[in-house]
Parts: C-alpha cells; structure tokens; sequence
C-alpha cells in the first residue's frame, strides 16, 4: 500500500507541476485555457467556477495530464476570441507555453534536491568493504577500510566526498564522461592520507549498472566482521559462534570487514571441504572454532551460508546543508542528471548501451515505496531525479511531445511558415508508434526486473 501511495503522490506531483507550467504562461500570454487534467480517459472529478473560465478534471488514467486551450485548428472560434487562441499567437508565445512544462519540472527539480539538502539524509561514509580481486578498485590498491574523503578528474579540481552516496555519483559520472578519477584516501581515522587513480577510462562506453560498479568493486560501505543474528541449528550455531563475536581470521588469513567474510563463505560451496578454522574474539579473549558452511544451490550457482547475520553497522553521517549551499547544490544536481539522462539516452540510440536502462511505471513504483520508507530526505531527491526525467523526455525532439513542437516552431522561424499539416500527420503518427515502442521495452524491462530476469 505504501509503494502504491508513494507511486500516486509522485505521479501527481509531478503531472500538475508539468501541465500548470503550460497552463500558468498560456494564461500570462492571454491564451483561453479551456481545460486542466490530471490523468487520461473518464473523468472522475471536475470543476469549473464559471462557464467562461478553465474546467479542472480528475480522470482515471492517473499516467499524465493536459492542458487543453483554446485553438481553431480544433473547433471554430468565434471572432471576439481569435486573439485568445493558441495556434493565432505570435511563435515566441508559442515557444514559451510549450517550453514551459519541462522547464516547470526542471524547476521543480531544483528546489527538491536542495530541499533534500536543508532536511539532511543519514548516509553511509565513503569507507570501502574489500574490493573483490581484479576489480578497478583492487588494482587501484584500495582495501577494507579506505575513507575516501575526496575525488578529483584529469582537471584537478577536488571535490570533498560527503558520503558513500555521493562517492557512487561522482564514479558515475566520472564513467559516463569516459574519464579515471582521482581519489585521496585516508584509513578510518583520517590519517595517513594517500592518492590513488581508478582507472574508470576502461570503462568508457559502458552502461552504468549494476554490472558496471561490480567491476569497478565499489560495493557496500565497510561494516566490520560482527557476527549478528545466529540462526538456530544452522553452521554457525552448530560451530559456537553467537551474536557480538568479532571475527579476526580465518584459515590463517586475516579477516578485513563484513564482506569479505561474507565472500570466503560463499566460496566455501562444497560439502566435501574441511570445515574452516576461525578465530573470534568474544568478550576481549580469543577463541578458535570450526565453522563447517551449508551447500546452497540456487539455479546455476552453488555457494557456501552459515545462517547467521555478518557484519556491524555501517558508520554514518548525516549529509545536510544550508539554504545557498543547498540551493546551489541542487541547481548543479540538475544539471548533472539532465547531461546524464541525454547522455545515456543518446548511448541507447546509438547501441552503446543498452535499452534495459528504460524503466516503467513498476520500477518507479517500487523505487517510489523504497524511498518513502527510506525517509523524507530520500523521497525529495528520488522525486526530484524523476522531475528530470520527465523534463528531459518532454525536450527530446519527437512529435507528440513538447520537444516534438519546438522543433515544429524551429522550422517556422528558420523558414517562415508552419509545417505542413500533411507532414503534421505523418510525424504525429511515427511519433505515436515511437513513444509506444519506448513504453513496451519499458513494460518488459520492469517485468524481467520484477521476475528477476535483469
């Protein structure tokens, strides 16, 4: 119920920001808006103080909106109001109505991000788990422990590194440009500061996914090898160890953090291996114990479990900022998404990456739910992510979007007369079946995700 809720309140966020952007500039240029909608189809609730003035509706379809104005390409105009039709506006006033939607979101975009930036968010530091071996990161020579406390480009200029969250973002995009990235590192402490170079380059023209951090091997922050919930008759309860244990080494080989314990189980996947020997400390004396894994087999893969909770709390930090710095902060993640958002878009186009990166109403639901349990700082910075997502897509130049009319209004102020409507027709109509396309491989993408296929 939470992930539908959060779902509606998004969408129709969202949806009104968009259309009241079209709806507010036709008003300023003295366009007739003749109805307001939220949502496609029948209409569900409406409004209208006067005959004269703009229908407010509520229809079933919660998947977009519209505003309708006044336009005698649709219905006849009587001659006392031809001068508050859409389509006998000047072009300019043309540009700016239908600009004004995305840019409503753009918008929109930037006060959520900084408004995530004054409430604060509780993140994980950037202090790294094991990289797993021949990754970028354990090239780079990062271990357990790292801090990464602040990141630099090939131009040199360091950025501070507030958190896990914010390391993975400047890695993306460090990805997306094609570049290596520079880190200075400290251990947990803060000293003995050092500089290594991720060589993110190798990865240009990549997709940036799941896949792609797995080979970075930036995973999840380090939490120490702490023994938690120990399952009863599982490996773990069977060998001694109960909750609190620290875990020091095993089989000989020193145990850096959570999960890189995690990672030496899982490899233990036969039933035929001698048990491991580990070594825990448990209320400041050592003790030695042999720890024999269950096999799991699920589908194709076979791995090692003990039934038991691995790793301590993650430290973390709250990340909040004040109303200039939050402000511009969130004009700057704005930005970056959008240049991100085309970036990857043209990849898609061109076959550079994959067009799996689409996602549809399901994975926005379920990432919608996930950030409202995550808290109110999550929820405007997921919001804000998909307001730039919206604006971008409403630029591209497609027709049936408002990018798609701009491009109409480009060619009538470079050649001084309107498209045709026969080329009206034919661009509406392959516009039509490309957005339908895009909302199919969306749909399949959310269900293989849903299915566990991706």
């Amino acid at each position: 119920m939470t992930t539908i809720l959060a779902f509606l309140l998004t969408l129709g966020i969202l949806i009104v920001v968009h259309e009241y952007g079209h709806y507010k500039v036709a008003r300023w240029c003295g366009v007739k808006v003749l109805r307001f909608s939220v949502g496609f189809g029948q209409v569900i609730w409406r409004r209208q103080a006067t005959p004269q003035s703009t229908e407010f509706t509520l229809s079933a379809i919660p998947l977009g909106g519209y505003v309708r104005m006044l336009d005698s390409r649709e219905a006849p105009v009587s001659p006392d109001q031809v001068s508050q039709a859409f389509d006998h506006q000047p072009l300019l006033r043309r540009v700016a109505i239908v600009a004004a939607g995305p840019v409503a979101n753009l918008l929109l975009a930037v006060l959520l991000y900084a408004a995530s930036q004054w409430v604060g968010t509780s993140e994980p530091q950037a202090i790294l788990s094991t990289p797993p071996a021949r990754t970028l990161a354990a090239d780079a020579g990062l271990s357990a422990g790292d801090w990464v406390q602040a990141t630099a480009g090939p131009d040199g200029d360091w950025q501070d590194v507030a958190s896990m969250t914010d390391l993975r973002w400047q890695v993306t995009q460090a990805v997306v440009r094609g570049e290596d990235l520079s880190l200075q590192v400290s251990d947990m402490d803060g000293g003995h500061r050092r500089q290594v170079q991720l060589g993110l380059s190798a990865l240009a023209g990549q997709e940036v996914d799941a896949a792609a951090f797995q080979r970075i091997g930036l995973g999840a922050p380090f939490r120490a090898p702490v023994i938690g919930q120990v399952n009863e008759g599982g490996p773990a309860a069977l060998a001694g160890l109960r909750p609190g244990d620290l875990v020091l080494v095993v089989d000989a080989m020193p145990v850096g953090d959570g999960q890189a314990l995690i990672d030496r189980i899982r490899a233990q996947a036969g039933a035929e291996d001698a048990p491991m020997r580990w070594v825990v400390e448990r209320a400041g004396q050592r003790l030695e114990l042999e720890v024999q894994p269950r096999r799991v087999v699920e589908g194709d893969k076979t791995f090692g479990r003990v039934d038991a909770f691995i790793g301590g709390a993650a430290r973390m930090v709250t990340v909040r900022h004040g109303l200039w710095d939050g402000l511009a902060r969130g004009a700057q993640r704005t930005w970056d998404m959008s240049v991100l958002s085309l970036k990857m878009l043209g990849r898609m186009l061109t076959g550079e990456a994959s067009l799996r990166n689409l996602s549809g109403p399901i994975t926005i639901a379920d990432y919608a739910g996930q950030s409202v349990q995550q808290g109110l700082g999550y929820y405007l910075g997921f919001l804000a992510m998909v307001s730039v997502s919206l604006g971008v897509l409403n630029l591209l130049p497609l027709p049936m979007l408002d990018g798609g009319h701009l491009m109409y209004y480009l060619f009538e102020g470079v050649t001084g007369r309107p498209v045709s409507d026969l080329w009206l027709k034919w661009l509406q109509r392959s516009g039509a079946f490309v957005l339908l396309l895009m909302m199919s491989i969306a749909l399949s993408n959310d269900v293989a995700r849903l299915l566990g296929l991706q």
